[in-house]
């Protein structure tokens, strides 16, 4: 499945604060997961495995995406396999594991928006929404997710340009 999203990462101090938010704004509650993706060496792109506990399914993500801190355009391709043990070894032999992230992910969705509440072992508290849109309409997506930012009081100061693999390497790498 190919798709293109816009989306924002942010650190968050206060999770309870926009949980809040959220219910109080009418957010539809998904859940809570847990979720390890294991990334690949495939040099500055970007391939994971995501496994989330109690779910028989993994999948293999594949996506380009700026590396901006606003509102950022991410085309991904994502494939669905119940035979994820075998793939994330073969990955692992052939390509390298360039890092693991571990967090604890609540999702909820709010206006076309789904909004991720994640605890990222090693990291910190972090909040992230993602909407997809069609092609062509990426802009109209980064003026949306800006307007959210601003209901939910996220600060641009708190932005983060990278993915949470690119943040942990240069925490042990540094």
């Amino acid at each position: 499945m190919e798709k293109t999203l816009v989306e924002i990462k942010a650190r968050c101090r206060d999770l309870n604060a926009v949980r809040e938010k959220l219910i109080e704004s009418g957010a539809t509650y998904v859940g809570v997961f847990h979720q390890i993706d294991t990334y690949f060496l495939i040099g500055d792109r970007r391939l994971k495995l995501r496994e989330i506990e109690g779910d028989e399914e993994s999948k293999l993500v594949y996506y380009v995406r700026e590396n901006i801190p606003g509102p950022k355009v991410s085309n991904i391709i994502i494939v669905r396999t119940t035979e994820g043990e075998g793939l994330k070894k073969i990955l692992r032999d052939v390509l390298g594991v360039k890092v693991v992230v571990d967090k604890r992910r609540e999702i909820y969705r709010y206006r076309g928006v789904q909004i991720h509440l994640d605890e990222v072992k090693d990291l910190g508290t972090f909040i992230e929404f993602e909407m997809e849109v069609p092609r062509g309409s990426e802009d109209e997506g980064r003026k949306y997710l800006t307007n959210l930012m601003r209901e939910l009081e996220i600060e641009e100061k708190d932005l983060i340009s990278g993915s949470y693999s690119d943040l942990l390497r240069s925490k042990f790498i540094d």
